[in-house]
């Protein structure tokens, strides 16, 4: 399938899913960006259940911002938080070692606009998952789409995402029970090289 997104930070299992079944994929980076949506969020397996973890961004008095121009507000060291988050929730986890070494250095340093963050994170997912991604991005924005392009630029407003997806063993499901589509990060350590063969499995 030929499909469109929005570049989300440390992207869903249900963003990944699509990614790991589509032909081709375009990047949405025309858009105006909204408030509460993973274009600045992820949610990860925390040992108290779900937890949120928000880039601070710095937010204009015009009220229709595209995406690509939203700065970071790197006055709060978020950098910091979300790894130590990243430690409390997936230490244990299977593969976290694993990965450290690719995922540390994104957190090391500081990033201007959100915009190239999300991408960043993308190849640091891509390259954990071993996926090969071409991809392309908008030149203008289309409220729709044609017939040939599949839209699942919704994806990115997890509120309205709904898919359900197979269980897998997490880190504290003994504690919550299965938590479903969080950052794919939860499945890259709790399923390591498994988790590509998963992600092209489910329906989306």
């Amino acid at each position: 399938m030929n499909s469109l997104l929005l570049p989300t930070y440390f992207p869903s299992i249900s963003h990944c899913a699509v990614m790991a079944q589509s032909e081709t994929i375009t990047f949405e980076i025309e858009d105006n960006f909204q408030k509460q949506t993973n274009r600045n969020r992820t949610y990860i397996y925390s040992p108290n259940g779900i937890q949120l973890l928000n880039i601070p961004v710095k937010h204009s008095k015009n009220a229709h911002q595209k995406t690509k121009e939203i700065q970071i507000e790197n006055e709060f060291d978020w950098q910091k938080q979300h790894f130590k988050s990243l430690e409390a929730a997936y230490r244990s986890s299977p593969f976290f070692e694993f990965f450290e070494d690719d995922i540390r250095p994104f957190f090391e340093k500081k990033h201007q606009f959100l915009i190239d963050v999300n991408f960043e994170t993308l190849d640091i997912v891509t390259k954990c998952l071993r996926m090969k991604l071409d991809y392309n991005k908008t030149t203008e924005y289309f409220h729709d789409t044609d017939s040939a392009i599949l839209d699942f630029r919704a994806l990115a407003n997890g509120k309205k995402d709904t898919n359900a997806f197979e269980t897998y063993t997490q880190v504290f499901d003994d504690k919550h029970g299965f938590i479903n589509n969080l950052s794919v990060l939860d499945l890259i350590f709790n399923e390591g090289k498994y988790a590509m063969e998963y992600l092209k499995n489910q329906k989306i």
